[in-house]
């Protein structure tokens, strides 16, 4: 049994480290957890931010809203308007798996029976998430046609940038 419960903990170490927590940063490489942009003109840009395994949804958008409230900011704008958005998923079964099995038998020269009886721990996080949103930025008043997609900069960095 102590053989057993020391390898149950030695993978879930090994899990843990394999899973990067989301934290709000620039993204270091192409699958890293954290945000990058694309500047597609003056006052437009394609903003990206990827979670760790397990990040919930609201998390990921709200640090894609930040980073977008950031270079708006930076660009000398006062608003920003989502024009587009669509979320992606990857890994999907969650990481590294570890499976416990427990079996027994009897056998002889005349018959044999087997029952075995096994289950799985996920030891990954869950999917890894990654939002992107292009937004268009603007100055002055913003345009009340735009509906609920219109953000005040200034409003999503101090209460989101709260939150971190």
């Amino acid at each position: 049994m102590r053989r057993l419960t020391a390898i149950i903990v030695l993978c879930a170490a090994l899990a843990a480290c394999a899973t990067a927590p989301t934290v709000y940063g620039p993204a270091t490489g192409g699958q890293s957890v954290g945000f990058s942009e694309m500047r597609i003109e003056p006052g437009r840009y394609r903003v990206t931010f990827r979670g760790g395994p397990g990040a919930p949804m609201s998390q990921v958008s709200d640090y894609a809203l930040l980073r977008a409230a950031e270079l708006t900011l930076a660009d000398g704008y006062d608003w920003f308007r989502v024009v587009d958005r669509y979320v992606a998923q990857s890994g999907s079964d969650g990481g590294p798996r570890l499976s416990v099995g427990a079996g027994g038998g009897s056998g002889g020269y005349s018959s044999g029976v087997g029952v075995g009886v096994g289950t799985s721990f996920n030891l990954g996080g869950g999917p890894a998430l990654t939002q992107t949103i292009e937004v268009i930025m603007g100055k002055g008043a913003p345009p009340a046609s735009a509906g609920g997609q219109v953000y005040n900069a200034s409003e999503v960095r101090r209460t989101i940038g709260e939150r971190i």
